[in-house]
């Protein structure tokens, strides 16, 4: 009914642009040509055959908002274009006022858009005060069954309530009889029969199965059962043993793929950090280069030996590159394998190195890495190869800091943790903060740690 209705407003909208349009441009009564009118039911049509293939009309329940407006003008666009192309075709573009098409595309467009992030929020808010709800019964061990709760606590405006959760682990609850337990004040069931007849009884729309992905054959009982109720069934993995950075379900030679390790971010997704980056790499070293000829002087006054440190780290997927530092410490030599952290009053550190390094202008050269194209202004921090070889095995996740650019700060770096890592546990939490980077990065993010890192985290106590 509700999908019935956001076509014909969809297609009246297409009308009042192009009417509205004719105004605007000829400042006449409604006097439209042969070749607006073909165009206005052209685009029309198309509307109603193109949107609901880029899936438009689809419950926008517990999606973004951001994407789901994108994809509706990306729909648009399309019309448009395909509008043009048969204008063309026809040879009927002569006809037709470049202004008035102009005019009718955005306007059209902005109340296509417009009204339907109105009655998005509009419904975001009905189903906060608890109405235009859809019912859940989740399917899972309680320890999984409490996050997605506490999510869905947290997302009152997607529209879900649950009722119910089918305990499928040995956890301890007891069950005293079908109803007797609790978890977060739902009933708990244990019997599979008992929760069949409670989703039947009480018409529950959907059934979300929180299982391990090794649980197939309890999958396979629960589709088996529902297969001839019209409920919907939805797979949602319990993988919190596993790191993963990118959920998304992907198509790959016509396979259905789950990422398990896959790059966290897709390329498209990259551009404006990229472009960020090199723009502000190529800016700081402008800015900084009278700094860079000062302290490089003092290097070579301070001690002999070349002005910069060059030394292998890791970058993206692993790929080796040599990472750029003003020297902080005296040349010595170490044993092939070894490398010794600075430690606190270490006679290798010169008398400026001492001072670059609590202020941090001995990583500035690594601007030339970001420009380089090898490190990104915001990433994980590289650690030389021998930690890396040395914590791996002993840190889990360590190395999936690398499915990324490494960066010259990091949320790590600016929540302290920046500095030598004497011990296991120093490195678990380091990693973590990396890896809650990678999980929730964004532009935005990053665009944080950088303000941040200006204002608070260039000196650091645990730097020496």
């Amino acid at each position: 009914m509700f999908g019935n209705t956001a076509r014909c407003l969809d297609a009246l909208f297409v009308i009042a642009g192009g009417l509205l349009a004719h105004w605007m441009r000829f400042s006449t009564p409604i006097a439209l040509s042969d070749t607006e009118r073909l165009l206005i039911a052209f685009n029309c049509v198309l509307v109603l055959l193109l949107f609901p293939g880029f899936g438009v009309y689809e419950t926008w329940r517990g999606k973004a908002l951001p994407s789901m407006l994108l994809r509706v003008a990306a729909a648009w666009l399309i019309v448009v274009a395909t509008a043009l192309v048969l204008a063309f075709t026809l040879h009927r573009m002569d006809a037709v006022s470049r202004l008035w098409f102009g005019y009718s595309t955005l306007i059209s467009g902005a109340l296509i858009i417009v009204t339907k992030c109105l009655v998005h929020v509009a419904l975001r808010s009905v189903r906060r005060r608890g109405m235009n709800f859809r019912t859940v019964a989740i399917v899972g061990a309680p320890g999984f069954s409490r996050t997605l709760l506490a999510h869905l606590d947290h997302a009152p405006q997607a529209g879900f309530k649950p009722v119910c959760v089918f305990d499928t682990g040995d956890t301890g609850i007891e069950a005293a009889g079908a109803y007797g337990a609790r978890l977060n004040r739902l009933p708990v069931l244990t019997d599979l029969n008992a929760f069949a007849a409670k989703v039947r009884e009480e018409h529950v729309n959907e059934v979300w199965l929180a299982l391990p992905l090794s649980e197939e054959h309890t999958i396979y009982r629960f589709t088996r059962i529902f297969r001839h109720d019209f409920v919907n069934l939805r797979f949602i993995p319990d993988v919190r043993s596993l790191s993963l950075f990118n959920h998304a379900l992907v198509d790959v030679v016509g396979l259905p793929t789950l990422n398990l390790s896959a790059t966290p971010v897709s390329s498209p997704q990259m551009w404006l950090k990229l472009i960020f980056d090199r723009l502000f790499a190529a800016a700081a070293l402008l800015a900084l280069a009278p700094l860079f000829i000062v302290l490089a002087i003092g290097i070579k006054l301070g001690s002999p030996g070349p002005v910069f440190f060059r030394q292998t780290r890791k970058g993206v997927d692993g790929q080796p590159f040599a990472i750029y530092k003003f020297r902080s410490m005296t040349v010595h030599h170490e044993a092939r394998g070894q490398v010794t952290q600075a430690a606190r009053n270490d006679a290798r550190i010169t008398k400026l190195g001492g001072f670059m390094r609590r202020t941090s202008l001995d990583e500035l050269p690594q601007f030339l890495n970001v420009l380089l194209g090898q490190m990104s202004v915001v990433g994980p921090r590289p650690h030389a190869v021998e930690h890396d070889d040395l914590y791996k095995d002993q840190v889990y996740g360590y190395m999936n800091r690398y499915r990324i650019k490494p960066g010259i700060t990091g949320w790590a770096q600016v929540n302290g943790y920046r500095g030598a890592t004497t011990k296991v546990e120093k490195m678990e939490t380091r990693v973590k903060f990396d890896l809650f980077y990678i999980h929730n990065w964004s532009f935005w993010f990053d665009m944080k740690i950088v303000f941040i890192t200006i204002f608070r985290g260039f000196v650091g106590r645990n730097a020496f």
